[in-house]
């Protein structure tokens, strides 16, 4: 009895981690895509996250006059995330992304946040390991949708750090700190 309720305990934890994930048959096992989507995964719950921890009273702070304001930065990454997965094919969505940092209410940032991973994560679903070779221009420059890909992850580690500083700033610790 010991040893079930020993092994039940060890299980719970997996469980929880594998419905926290999110699963498609069809996405790559491995190699480039695979990859990307794995970090995506992990780059996305910790902004969705600490997006949700930090108090709606302080999506209007910023550090000083004519900076980005915690609401501004999420939507920014949202905008971000449409912008870049442009580059690879992906249309985005029939609204003006444009003006997504206008968007302040904390129930409203969250949503477009999470549609906005949603819509980046189906662009390098669609792709295919050719697909990432494909020449494309992106800012005026000569490259591959592989490197459109590459620069949806350093926009959202770029600005996961920011968004940490802004939160730390405001007394506010993320929720994953201490556990890894």
């Amino acid at each position: 009895m010991i040893r079930f309720i020993a092994l039940l305990a060890l299980a719970l934890p997996l469980q929880t981690i594998a419905s926290d994930t999110k699963t498609d048959s069809s996405a790559p096992k491995s190699g480039f895509r695979a990859e990307f989507l794995r970090d995506l995964d992990a780059v996305q719950r910790k902004i969705v996250d600490l997006a949700a921890t930090v108090p709606a009273d302080k999506y209007s702070w910023r550090p000083a006059p004519g900076v980005r304001s915690i609401s501004e930065v999420y939507m920014h990454i949202a905008g971000g995330n449409y912008l870049l997965a442009s580059f690879t094919g992906m249309k985005p969505p029939g609204y003006d992304t444009r003006s997504l940092e206008k968007i302040t209410d904390k129930d409203r940032v969250l949503v477009e946040l999470r549609k906005s991973f949603d819509h980046l994560r189906t662009a390098a679903l669609n792709a295919t390991d050719t697909d990432l070779d494909k020449s494309i221009k992106m800012f005026g420059n000569d490259t591959t949708e592989r490197a459109a890909f590459l620069a949806a992850l350093n926009h959202l580690h770029e600005h996961l750090g920011q968004s940490i500083a802004y939160a730390r700033m405001n007394g506010v610790v993320p929720p994953w700190s201490g556990k890894e």
